[in-house]
This record gives C-alpha cells, sequence and structure tokens, in this order.
C-alpha cells in the first residue's frame, strides 16, 4: 500500500517537479502480496481446521518492486492522478532478493488459497488511500508520501532497558 500512496498522493506534484518515483534499490527484488480479505479468509479458515502444523496463508502471485510501482502508478492515474513517471532507483535497505509464499500444503489441507491479484486489491484498495490524503490535505496535515527514510530503532540489551539509555 506504500507504493500506492505515494503514487496516489505525489504523481501530480512530483510531475510538474520533473522529479522522479523514488524506490529504494534496482526495483528486480521481488514480493508477493495478500489482499486483506484473503488474509483474513486464510486465517479463520486455518483456526477452524484441525490441522495443527503451520500453513503460509499468503499469496503465490510473485511481483517485483519495479512492476509494483508501474501497478501503483497506473491504479493512481485511474483516480486523477498524472500516472507513470519515471522510477529513481537509490540506495537503501532492500531486504532479501525474493519472498514468495509457496501454498501447495494449504491447497492440500483446506482446498483454499487467496483468490485476490495483487492489482484488484490495489484497486480496491486506492479510493481508501486517496480519501486519506485527502482527509489529511483538509485537517492541514503536510505530509510527504514522496520519499522514504529509514527508520532507526534501537533494541534492548535487557528488559527493561534500552542500549544506550543510561
Amino acid at each position: 500500500a506504500f507504493l500506492l500512496r505515494r503514487a496516489c498522493c505525489r504523481c501530480d506534484t512530483l510531475r510538474v517537479l520533473g522529479q522522479q518515483f523514488e524506490m529504494w534499490g534496482d526495483g528486480h527484488q521481488t514480493r508477493s502480496f495478500c489482499y486483506i480479505d484473503d488474509a483474513v479468509e486464510g486465517l479463520m479458515r486455518v483456526m477452524q481446521s484441525d490441522y495443527k502444523e503451520p500453513l503460509n496463508v499468503g499469496s503465490d502471485e510473485m511481483v517485483s518492486m519495479n512492476d509494483m510501482a508501474d501497478m501503483a502508478m497506473e491504479i493512481a492515474a485511474k483516480h486523477g492522478k498524472k500516472g507513470k513517471m519515471p522510477i529513481n532507483h537509490i540506495p537503501g535497505p532492500e531486504g532479501v532478493r525474493g519472498r514468495n509464499s509457496n501454498n501447495d500444503l494449504i491447497k492440500k489441507v483446506l482446498g483454499w488459497a487467496p483468490g485476490i491479484k495483487l492489482y484488484d486489491g490495489l484497486s480496491k484498495t486506492a479510493p481508501w488511500i486517496v480519501k486519506q490524503i485527502e482527509a489529511d490535505a483538509a485537517k492541514g496535515v503536510k505530509e510527504d508520501y514522496s520519499s522514504s527514510k529509514v527508520v532507526q530503532t534501537e533494541a534492548a540489551t535487557k528488559i527493561g532497558d534500552l542500549k544506550g539509555s543510561q
């Protein structure tokens, strides 16, 4: 949803400024995304079953982050935004190179797998994101959704203590 929010919020402004859509890494890293309705349905089915071993509930529809950005910009265009613009690949955390859900076991055990395609899920989510962005703007919130920043956390060294807080 982050890339979709970025596309829905900033495409018009970024195109006017001649900027690009910012993305960490080369965009070839792959992920799979599960729409919330499928995630809830899958979890309910697992909890109602007698199966006691781990099961994947994620989507097996793998997409590169470049393709995800393109989808987000295309969907944003359908909601009055400018749409496609160049992707600016910048250094930043990328996580693992590829990740995807193997749904063979859940199909075998429960006869079910997520069915909502990524594009369809993003299309259902976009109007809500646009509404939230407009509500923020109406309240005077000046959030810049066009860039990313790395957020650092402090790890606890022992229960109750934060590293470096003495």
